[in-house]
């Protein structure tokens, strides 16, 4: 029985950039063919690096012009915030980008996942691990921290699982509905869909808030594919940069916190290959 559909499909070709949106697409075990295929490593405090340490990085946006493969990193196009557009594969993309967000960074394509000094994190900006995760995940002093360990051991040594650059899992689903709640409980903030960078928006009718949290642990069929759903996710001080036409605010941290404890939205991975469409049905299996 249906209890959903898709009614929106994100990919984001290079890390925490503005990525692109799909009519439909592949799922394999990597996820979406082309996403996170690309990421910046900071020139100056070393490590592969996002817009938790480099919110400039969201004022960029990449795409596709043709599809790209599976597996690797195909080539994408990078419109930076002047409107100019270069390659990924451009052998100054690096400098360009850094000149656009004014910190020294190199661009790279994903490596092995054998190559660990590559994925290993780079120095910390707070010698204090406390306050470093505090201002990475953009919680004041009186709020608790995400439950860390609900992550693969990994992700704790490295900035992505070696071999990728998401941040933890391949998948990120996002229901329409914890969007219009989070919006109701907090109307002088945008609970913009874009703060928040799923792959596949669902609608879920006749639900209460937050229903994608009731498929943790279970499966569940879009299309021709299965989605093993793993655990939520917790929310990070991306959510709060301003970028586009959207203004800095860390009441959305402030309200996550108090309502969904910093929650929002559940990771997944792909468990059966297949091609999911915008307004595909969901069927939970388990």
């Amino acid at each position: 029985m249906a209890i959903g559909q898709v009614t929106a499909i994100h990919r984001y070709p290079v890390k925490s950039l503005i990525g692109e949106t799909l009519a439909s697409t592949k799922l394999t075990e990597r996820g979406l063919p082309g996403d996170r295929a690309w990421a910046v490593r900071d020139e100056v405090r070393g490590g592969i690096r996002g817009g938790k340490k480099l919110p400039g990085l969201m004022e960029l946006s990449a795409h596709y012009e043709k599809p790209p493969q599976d597996q690797g990193s195909s080539a994408a196009v990078i419109t930076l915030p002047d409107g100019s557009a270069l390659s990924t594969t451009d052998a100054d993309a690096g400098a360009r980008i850094g000149k656009a967000i004014g910190h020294e960074v190199s661009l790279w394509p994903l490596l092995p996942a054998d190559a660990l000094d590559h994925y290993r994190r780079g120095a910390p900006t707070h010698e204090d691990f406390e306050q470093e995760m505090r201002a990475l995940f953009g919680r004041a002093k009186d709020e608790p921290l995400p439950d860390l360990t609900i992550f693969p051991p990994e992700v704790l040594e490295f900035e992505s699982p070696p071999g990728t650059y998401f941040d933890a899992f391949p998948l990120l689903i996002l229901s329409r509905q914890s969007l219009a709640h989070m919006q109701g409980l907090a109307p002088d903030s945008r609970f913009d869909v874009r703060r928040f960078r799923p792959n596949l928006v669902v609608d879920v009718p006749d639900a209460g808030p937050f229903p994608e949290l009731a498929w943790r642990k279970k499966r569940i069929r879009i299309g021709s594919a299965v989605i093993e759903l793993t655990v939520e996710c917790p929310r990070c001080v991306m959510t709060t940069h301003g970028f586009s036409d959207l203004p800095k605010d860390p009441t959305v941290m402030r309200s996550l916190v108090k309502h969904a404890k910093g929650n929002l939205g559940v990771y997944g991975r792909v468990e059966t290959a297949g091609e999911v469409r915008t307004d595909d049905a969901i069927e939970l299996l388990d």
